[in-house]
């Protein structure tokens, strides 16, 4: 397989480079990890004007490129320890809408997630924390052509600030646990719907979710009712992809951050980058980086062309889990006692990293899930 990136993408990885170093330094990182909201109305309307919020939304839509073009950009969001509701809005919000939603539901409502007019994630995870059917406990009891939804949602990003969640729920008891699972559209302003704010290590935002008694209309079901999981497991195929992307450019930056400070950082009258053993220890980090990106693409391009890809998608978190930690430790010992302060940026990186390994399963779910499919 040919990884080098064709014309349109090294374009997009140019554009949104530039982009993200000259509007998203070390200063603007630190400013939205303490932010409530975590973004500005701003920088969100940039990432708009640039066609970055339709990325991987069919053409028709007012969307731009495909889901290889999606991942270009989520490497160099990984550079810049991007904060923001763009992988909540544009991975997961999108991406159910593409897979389940009626034409009048993508006309509805794709146009604005590209437009940057409206904010959708997620609400998927519970009490257990697991992504698995079983775990789905939230109640939709059908009532006329409504649904009342009860239940409780846990760690879903950017809720504070979306406009629409994408609620997944149990619509009827079954003894398989795959079936009976609907999703719905949900506006977060609707009565019966709360929000609050959990506290993250990463400044990444997060919130539990309650719905009480929420009515939402029939027409607001994504998708068949019953038939939900599915979609959800296709939606978590291109979510646990796009965090690989995410982590391979935290990784690349890691290293490019060692390296500069391996050449600059003079013990015993030499720069330290001339000691063998931190030498040794670059290249290892060299190694798994370039390996990540490759098991990454390789997930990326099949889910791109239509491919099976739950076997590289869990080979691919799974590799890029473990190596993404290895290289955050790696760099941590070059800078020695300077990378642990957070006057450094290097723990920014670090906890962005820890956050990525265990949103949509850790390492050792996806092994267990590799095991099923061998």
């Amino acid at each position: 397989m040919d990884f080098a990136l064709n014309e349109q993408q090294e374009m997009m990885q140019t554009l949104a480079r530039d982009f993200l170093t000259g509007e998203y330094s070390d200063k603007v990182l630190r400013a939205m990890a303490a932010d409530e909201k975590g973004y500005t109305p701003e920088l969100w309307q940039k990432l708009a004007e640039m066609n970055l919020l339709g990325l991987s939304i069919p053409e028709e839509y007012g969307g731009v490129g495909d889901f290889l073009d999606l991942i270009v950009v989520l490497e160099e969001m990984g550079r810049a320890c991007f904060i923001g509701p763009f992988f909540s809005s544009t991975v997961l919000g999108a991406s159910a809408i593409i897979e389940a939603g009626s034409e009048e539901q993508k006309q509805e409502y794709l146009p604005g997630i590209a437009e940057g007019r409206i904010i959708v994630t997620l609400a998927l995870t519970e009490t257990s924390a697991k992504y698995t059917p079983d775990a789905i406990q939230t109640k939709a009891t059908r009532k006329d052509n409504d649904f009342i939804i009860n239940g409780t949602k846990l760690f879903v990003t950017d809720a504070n600030v979306a406009d629409y969640l994408i609620c997944v729920a149990r619509t009827r008891e079954t003894d398989n646990p795959q079936n009976g699972i609907s999703l719905f559209m949900i506006d977060r302003k609707m009565p019966g719907v709360s929000c609050k704010s959990l506290k993250t290590i990463s400044g990444d935002k997060q919130a539990e979710v309650a719905f009480d008694n929420v009515k939402v209309s029939g027409d607001n079901v994504l998708g068949e009712i019953d038939k939900g999981w599915p979609v959800v497991e296709k939606v978590l195929q291109k979510a646990n992809t796009a965090r690989c992307a995410e982590m391979v450019g935290l990784a690349q930056q890691a290293l490019n951050i060692s390296l500069d400070y391996a050449k600059e950082r003079i013990a015993f009258g030499h720069p330290i980058g001339a000691f063998q053993s931190i030498q040794h220890r670059c290249a290892d980090m060299l190694i798994d980086v370039d390996g990540s990106r490759f098991a990454t693409y390789q997930a990326a391009w099949r889910i791109n062309e239509g491919l099976p890809a739950a076997g590289e998608v869990a080979i691919a978190k799974a590799w890029v889990s473990q190596a993404c930690r290895r290289v955050m430790n790696s760099a941590h010992q070059v800078h020695g006692a300077i990378g642990f302060t957070e006057d450094h940026i290097l723990p920014f990186y670090t906890k962005k990293a820890r956050y990525s390994e265990f949103s949509f399963g850790g390492v050792d779910y996806h092994l267990e899930q590799l095991s099923t499919y061998s």
